[in-house]
């Protein structure tokens, strides 16, 4: 291997990669060499690279103590591995552990009675692990200090459970729920898009039906500076949430704020409202402006006669501030600053485009701009306060109504580059790179998704603080977490920069350690785990996602065997969520009818006519397979096939591949609101930017209405019979 190649395996990246044809694919080396530059090694000549790939290599022996050690909760005895120079071994090694909680434990011992793990030699050095004994801790994130003679080290400590938070634990029933595109819903109270308030009414009349869950996407936060940039997976962090969703009508003061309410019952004002409402798609420039002129009069009588005060308003707010300490001011520090330099120039979206004193969130010029724009600073902690609380009420109203579950939230696969998380924390993630996928048979030339990745090195020497974080923000007030790409934990695939996306290299991550701490979060949060593991998902996955408690994603469209028949509901997995499609797929009525098809054949989404061709053919026995399946298992009878051709999508359709799913062990069953209503259009063409209004489609039947819909009112009846509450 060439130093570069030895620098790369060390790291982590792949030699190389199987494509969905079987066919290997060779790292591109000029990509390779563009994502380690990206990852700040320096690669000025051999010499420089195999020094840091020894460096790598050797490190495991020449420092004490790992970065990071994770401790199996269900072991008997905890230890840490201890290497020492075997010329020392008659000292002592004195440690201290800096529990979670506080407190701090201590203790000293003979090196020569620790038992000798492995022995290897660095540079004429031997070296021995050893099993240095931990006394018994709680399952959660410590510090571990050890000084042998003279010379001192730490590491983070991370003790974890086995396995994640069961259904089993939750309910001991099969549950099911609804999935909303929030920003989707509409109500006579909307300003131009889904709110938190809604998601209030949706989860209470849901709870009514026997709903258990109600499934979101990711509600993670966005530029307030730039409301055009829309896709809930591409988030400036991963943590706290999209201030667009706040109701404004729902805060606190809006009934006592005059300035508020003289705007807000002005003809002009009401007039723009309905505007909003009438539209078929989002315009969310516009409902942005709607929303954040009331919320900046709302936060100005905040400051004015609540914070003085110390109001019960003022007091809560102060205690999330507290609570959420340096993050929050981070995130309102970024989008203030964002703001501050669009008003310079509208086109500097993201801190690359800044000043460079600004690009580091500790300089001198960063620390004066907080202190000169500390009330514009707080007025977007106000914001993040709102949307918290109110998301929080939402999920109090789900407990309330003895929802199981209650809120499903969506972890994205990672951060817009130029956004807030990256910019505070730029060691931990590989500016310049990007999340995406290899090609296949849709994708011929790959997928750059356009995501910075987080670096496996960095989030290992931060004790995984960076995903940890992430977890426990959206774990905060749901009852389960789909994560996204689940697969990305285990390997990614990283567009280098600069290169086109089917020249990517896979890289490894710490698969085992990353499910123990999602283990932990889950049961510290009280959270379900769904791991998204569609795709080309390497043999044996699914197994280690079971044994770590996580449910596996089953979408009926890809449940069928090599045939094409469709897999029969006693073989799905008891440890799965299933559901008829998801966001980037086909509604089931826009797939009966070919709606899809017709998108990817208008768009030119094709490689090549003939797979439009081969694909437009094989629909038609998809629909004869699915029928074919219904009819076996009794749910959808002959008299009532809707028409094939030409296919037309009929009730009895819909109520039939919902009563399939549901006779699976499954233990949740998820339904879109799409297609709890039998709509045709899909929420998002995978591929597709403007083409295709993604993200922006508004439901066509308010909030109110839906239970008195057909779908709705015979999918309620088929889940009750099928998936009784607590039955």
């Amino acid at each position: 291997m060439t130093p570069m190649q030895q620098l790369a395996e060390q790291v982590g990246f792949h030699p190389s990669y199987k494509d969905c044809y079987g066919n290997t694919v060779f790292a591109n080396q000029d990509a390779l060499k563009a994502l380690l530059e990206a990852m700040d090694y320096d690669l000025s000549s051999d010499e420089v690279i195999l020094a840091a790939a020894e460096q790598l290599k050797n490190g495991v022996w020449q420092r004490m103590l790992p970065a990071t050690h994770l401790v199996k909760a269900e072991l008997s005895q905890f230890t840490a591995p201890l290497s020492i120079n075997s010329a020392l071994k008659t000292n002592t090694v004195n440690w201290t552990l800096a529990l979670e909680n506080g407190q701090s434990l201590n203790g000293s011992q003979d090196l020569a009675d620790l038992a000798i793990i492995n022995e290897g030699n660095v540079d004429g050095v031997h070296y021995q692990k050893l099993d240095l004994p931990l006394p018994p801790l709680t399952e959660g994130y410590h510090t571990l200090t050890v000084s042998v003679n003279g010379s001192s080290e730490s590491c983070h400590i991370i003790v974890a459970p086995k396995t994640c938070l069961s259904p089993n634990e939750v309910a001991d029933y099969r549950m099911w729920g609804l999935a909303a595109q929030l920003y989707s819903l509409k109500s006579d109270n909307s300003w131009g898009m889904g709110d938190f308030g809604d998601l209030k009414n949706l989860v209470s009349e849901s709870a009514k039906r026997g709903v258990t869950a109600i499934g979101l996407n990711p509600l993670h936060p966005l530029y307030p500076n730039n409301p055009g940039h829309i896709s809930p997976y591409s988030p400036t962090s991963r943590c706290f949430l999209n201030t667009m969703y706040i109701d404004v009508t729902g805060v606190a003061n809006f009934a006592s704020c005059k300035p508020a309410q003289d705007l807000v019952n002005s003809t002009d004002f009401k007039k723009h409202v309905n505007d909003a409402n009438s539209k078929d798609f989002i315009d969310y420039p516009y409902a942005a402006h709607l929303k954040f002129q009331v919320l900046e009069l709302l936060y100005r009588d905040f400051v004015a006669n609540h914070l003085p005060k110390n109001s019960a308003f003022a007091d809560a707010f102060n205690q999330f501030v507290s609570l959420m300490a340096d993050d929050l001011l981070e995130l309102a520090t970024f989008d203030a600053l964002y703001e501050h330099f669009r008003n310079i120039d509208e086109n500097a979206y993201g801190w690359k485009a800044w000043p460079v004193e600004f690009q580091d969130p500790h300089s001198e010029q960063v620390e004066a701009f907080k202190k000169e724009n500390a009330e514009r600073i707080g007025y977007f902690k106000f914001l993040q306060f709102l949307a918290d609380s109110q998301l929080g009420d939402a999920a109090s109203e789900a407990k309330n109504n003895d929802m199981p579950v209650g809120l499903y939230m969506d972890l994205a696969v990672g951060c817009d580059g130029s956004g807030a998380e990256v910019w505070a924390d730029k060691h931990s993630y590989v500016a310049g790179a990007a999340v995406g996928a290899p090609p296949d048979a849709m994708n011929t030339l790959g997928q750059d998704w356009g995501l910075t990745p987080i670096n496996p090195v960095a989030l290992i020497e931060k004790g995984y603080m960076p995903l940890v974080k992430a977890l426990r923000s959206n774990m905060r007030h749901a009852g389960a977490l789909r994560i996204d790409h689940v697969l990305g934990l285990m390997r990614q695939y990283w567009v280098a920069p600069g290169m086109a996306a089917d020249q990517g290299i896979y890289i490894t991550f710490p698969l085992e350690e990353i499910f123990r701490i999602i283990a932990l979060e889950s049961r510290r949060n009280n959270c379900v785990v769904i791991g998204e593991d569609l795709g080309n998902v390497p043999d044996g996955f699914g197994d280690v996602m079971a044994e770590s408690g996580l449910l596996s994603y089953k979408v009926l469209f890809f449940e069928r065997w090599e045939n094409g028949l469709y897999f029969r509901p006693e073989l799905y997995p008891e440890q799965s969520m299933v559901t008829v499609s998801t966001h980037d797929l086909s509604t089931l009525a826009g797939w009966w009818t070919g709606n899809d098809l017709k998108w990817r054949q208008d768009l030119n989404l094709y490689p090549n006519e003939q797979m439009g061709i081969d694909e437009r053919a094989g629909r038609v026995t998809d629909r004869e397979q699915l029928l074919a399946a219904l009819e076996y298992e009794g749910v959808l009878n002959r008299d009532e096939f809707p028409s094939a051709k030409p296919a037309q999508m009929n009730h009895a359709l819909s109520r039939a591949a919902q009563a399939f799913l549901a006779k699976a062990p499954s233990r949740v069953l998820l339904v879109p609101l799409e297609d709890s209503l039998g709509l045709h259009e899909q929420v998002n063409i995978p591929g597709t930017v403007d083409e295709h209004p993604n993200w922006r489609r508004r439901l066509p039947i308010n909030i109110n209405d839906f239970w008195s819909q057909t779908d709705m009112l015979n999918l309620v009846d088929v889940m009750n019979q099928e998936r009784p509450k607590g039955a």
